[in-house]
């Protein structure tokens, strides 16, 4: 990962808003009606282009392919793995069954009401060896006509997985989590094989608290956690730290939030492990406090943060200042050249989920690089 020298840097969490017509043929495809695969791969191809020029022309210097070829962050393993099936299971968000109202908004979106969540009901294998390589070398292609500082590309962690899809056939989370891991490691290397950064999304470990562990005690929360950071260690054995981005998420909808574990509960925990930068939810109102946690803390010499300064489940776009002074916060505490800006989480999480208008999306990532600009300037 490259670090801010003469600048702060900006990025973002890795979903971006798809495009109408790859909407319908993604959710065709979901809903099992016919889809010419030459035709979707084809615009998969061409919008991952439009995306990357999006992003440059935003003014983002750290871009990705926006996970266009994914029906959602997590949910696209269904696709590349075996070992799953049946019905999908639905998940209880802790601070939801306290609005029932809110909760039927929340689950009302047209992304997640869609989304496909099978159980594990049989030993999980890779199934789809070239999936990750066509994403990869649909994002070269994408870079060819742009200049952009550093690339990544993210990808759903073993404990992410593990709490969309129920083992059925395990029986011991342990060994759930670690097959994953060996099956997930093939995707993770292709990735770092391309040279670019790897994301892993893990709002297991933060989500996870008020969703999967919802009846655990912190401690015993803490327990798992380590558990899902270990299987992700084992995953990533093979890939340099420095080439590794972890992403923090308490759930990327807009509600109350008040179960959400405290960063400061988890921090440790994922600094101890391998991946260089951690990224976290640092905008939204339950969480935008947290910047003070970094007054007592010190950022570890080989860790690099990378903030949300941007709210990804609302349609104000945050003024240039105030994203500046987010950063500034940030980079005053753990030093200007380990803070990249980043934003709470994505804005093409699900395939249909509408948030963010995607105007609104462009033109907020657009303030995002302003401020860094203003940041920069006070900081240099």
């Amino acid at each position: 990962m490259k670090r801010s020298v003469d600048r702060i840097l900006t990025t973002h969490t890795g979903s971006l808003p798809r495009p109408a017509d790859l909407i319908r043929m993604m959710f065709a495809r979901e809903e099992g009606v016919p889809v010419d695969g030459p035709a979707l791969a084809a615009r998969i191809r061409t919008a991952v282009a439009e995306v990357v020029r999006k992003q440059t022309d935003a003014g983002i210097t750290v871009v990705s392919d926006g996970e266009l070829s994914k029906p959602s962050y997590a949910t696209y393993i269904k696709d590349r793995l075996n070992g799953f099936g049946g019905a999908s299971q639905a998940l209880q968000y802790r601070d939801l069954v306290d609005f029932p109202e809110m909760a039927k908004r929340v689950f009302g979106d047209p992304g997640r009401s869609r989304r496909k969540t099978p159980a594990c009901t049989g030993p999980i294998s890779l199934r789809d060896p070239a999936a990750a390589q066509v994403d990869v070398d649909n994002l070269k292609a994408a870079l060819r006509p742009v200049d952009v500082t550093d690339v990544f590309m993210s990808a759903a962690s073993p404990g992410v997985i593990s709490l969309f899809f129920r083992d059925d056939h395990y029986g011991s989370h342990e060994a759930y989590l670690f097959a994953i891991a060996d099956a997930m490691r093939q995707e993770y290397e292709t990735v770092a094989r391309a040279g670019f950064i790897l994301q892993l999304d893990c709002p297991d470990l933060a989500m996870g608290r008020h969703i999967q562990f919802a009846g655990l005690g912190l401690e015993d929360f803490r327990k798992m956690a380590r558990l899902h950071l270990a299987a992700l260690d084992h995953a990533v054995a093979n890939i340099p730290p420095e080439q590794l981005r972890i992403h923090l998420c308490w759930g990327n909808y807009e509600g109350p939030h008040h179960y959400d574990v405290p960063l400061a509960d988890i921090l440790d925990l994922v600094f101890a492990a391998r991946p260089q930068g951690v990224s976290f939810e640092a905008a939204n109102p339950r969480h935008a406090h947290e910047w003070r946690l970094f007054e007592r803390v010190k950022l570890p010499p080989d860790k690099l943060i990378i903030p949300g300064v941007l709210d990804s489940t609302t349609n104000f776009i945050e003024h240039p200042e105030l994203v500046a002074e987010r950063i500034g916060r940030y980079a005053r505490l753990v030093g200007r050249e380990n803070v990249i800006a980043g934003t709470d989480c994505g804005f093409g999480t699900w395939v249909g989920q509408a948030a963010v208008d995607p105007d609104i999306v462009w033109a907020k990532l657009a303030s995002l690089a302003e401020g860094a600009r203003l940041a920069s300037s006070e900081l240099w």
